[in-house]
């Protein structure tokens, strides 16, 4: 292939840096939830640094930040970029990483003069981490959002997403206006950090994504009859806890029977009614989440579920009901960009592994309408949405060559 080009790494590891100390509470992790204050922070920073590399910024009605390089307004551009929001007490590298690398992979190419056929992006996308639903600025761009979305995203404190844009002097609505024409796009590449262990475990540096997970992700209610704890006999009871702590126990076997090498099924919020020590909970509310990168598979996984919790809430006289509060449904990655990355980890004599993600990212919403793909660098012991998050330095140097190559060859 062409010359291999290398980021400014001293300069990268700054700015990593420099973002990281922005909104962190101590030891507790980092709070740039999406259109807070820390989050506002971060973005008069981002604006500063693309400013002063000498990129053209944009800021989009989603309040999405571009950095632009070569932008003439016609020609399709290469785009790569996540985000800096984050979720309440974060680590450092989650999404922000994919934003300071492509600012970095821009300033590079410009710098050092190469010439390219295509304008180059790096975006900031708002609320990825889902304060009001997730995923609002690349929804925004793909043409997902709608006027009844965005009025009725709201996050756990009540506050709507109208509300917290109006009082950063941003308006929700116009949000609509930041659709793209999928032609206006070559294509898209972000690098994120795995999250997972997979890369870590295996001592591999570099990370192909191939798929993207799709969820389905239900609020479950098992309803029996609340009673007193040391009169009501055993069999005389309609105890919703034992109806939730039986369907638990079924989801491997569900996993099994109707799902793939790629499925996981995660109960991860329970809560039981009146919720005292003696009383029979006549009520069990519980999170359950389903993920595989096959829409097929999803479909069976869900039925299997439903028709799992019909048998043990008519064995043991319960009444159930259940809400879809999110269905995402998986994406492919584009063989070009999959290959392109490749090639370029090969060059670099970096080890790589072509895999599924099994988180959500902003590439999701992008790959519905333009070829994208991702570039993983490994997570230390898979932690992440923590304090603890952490990745070597000497793999994200490597990642920021693979992607600055990628972007590079793409934009040639």
């Amino acid at each position: 292939m062409a010359e291999l080009l290398q980021v400014d790494f001293a300069r990268l590891r700054a700015d990593v840096e420099a973002l990281a100390a922005i909104g962190r509470d101590s030891e507790q992790g980092i709070y740039r939830m999406a259109f807070s204050d820390g989050d506002m922070a971060g973005r008069a920073w981002l604006k500063q640094r693309i400013t002063d590399a000498g990129l053209d910024f944009h800021q989009d009605g989603a309040a999405n930040l571009h950095a632009r390089f070569g932008w003439d307004g016609a020609t399709p551009s290469v785009m790569t970029g996540s985000h800096i929001d984050t979720v309440p007490g974060a680590g450092h590298l989650d999404g922000a990483l994919g934003v300071l690398c492509g600012l970095e992979a821009l300033r590079s190419l410009k710098e050092q003069g190469v010439k390219l056929k295509r304008p180059l992006e790096a975006v900031a996308f708002s609320d990825e981490e889902g304060r009001f639903g997730g995923m609002l600025g690349s929804q925004a761009m793909s043409g997902a959002l709608t006027p009844e979305s965005i009025h009725g995203a709201v996050d756990l404190q009540g506050v709507t997403l109208v509300e917290a844009m109006k009082a950063q002097g941003l308006d929700a609505m116009a949000a609509l206006d930041a659709q793209r024409d999928p032609a206006s796009i070559h294509a898209f590449v972000e690098l994120h950090i795995e999250q997972g262990p997979v890369l870590d475990h295996d001592h591999t540096r570099i990370g192909v994504v191939e798929a993207i997970t799709g969820l389905q992700r239900w609020e479950v209610s098992l309803q029996g009859q609340a009673n007193h704890a040391g009169t009501t006999p055993m069999p005389l009871r309609r105890d919703a806890m034992r109806g939730l702590a039986e369907f638990a126990g079924e989801i491997d076997r569900i996993l099994e029977e109707h799902g793939g090498p790629r499925s996981v099924a995660t109960i991860g919020r329970v809560e039981l009614i009146p919720g005292a020590a003696n009383v029979v909970p006549g009520e069990a509310r519980f999170a359950l989440e389903m993920r595989d990168t096959d829409p097929q598979v999803l479909l069976d996984l869900a039925d299997a579920f439903r028709r799992t919790l019909s048998v043990i809430a008519r064995r043991r006289e319960l009444m159930f009901e259940f809400d879809v509060v999110s269905r995402i449904a998986p994406v492919a990655c584009d063989p070009l960009v999959i290959e392109t990355v490749s090639t370029v980890a090969e060059a670099l004599g970096l080890s790589l592994r072509r895999m599924p993600s099994g988180a959500a990212h902003d590439t999701q919403q992008l790959a519905r309408m333009v070829p994208a793909g991702m570039v993983f660098v490994p997570s230390k012991e898979g932690r992440s949405h923590s304090a603890a998050e952490w990745t070597a330095w000497a793999d994200i140097e490597a990642g920021a060559n693979v992607l600055l190559n990628t972007l590079y060859r793409l934009a040639s």
